[in-house]
């Protein structure tokens, strides 16, 4: 599972068996857990995390995307 950015002790990252599904990052924070969609960005699922986290994770999703979507081409061969 490559990580693509550790930022504030958020790790942002994907599976490496997920190349079937859109592109989208997974973030964890201790027990908590969120799944981003990044084309377009958006909340696909979240455990743990509360509402002005997530806020804050879907700015940091916004200002990472590109790399985010770049990492995913190239893992997946995309």
């Amino acid at each position: 599972m490559p990580t693509v950015l550790r930022v504030s002790g958020f790790r942002f990252f994907f599976y490496s068996l997920e190349g079937s599904e859109p592109p989208h990052i997974h973030v964890e924070h201790g027990d908590n857990v969120a799944k981003f969609w990044l084309e377009p960005v958006g909340l696909a699922e979240s455990h743990g995390f509360r509402s002005h986290e997530l806020n804050r994770l879907r700015a940091l999703v916004i200002e990472h995307r590109a790399a985010f979507v770049e990492a995913w081409n190239a893992h997946f061969g995309r």
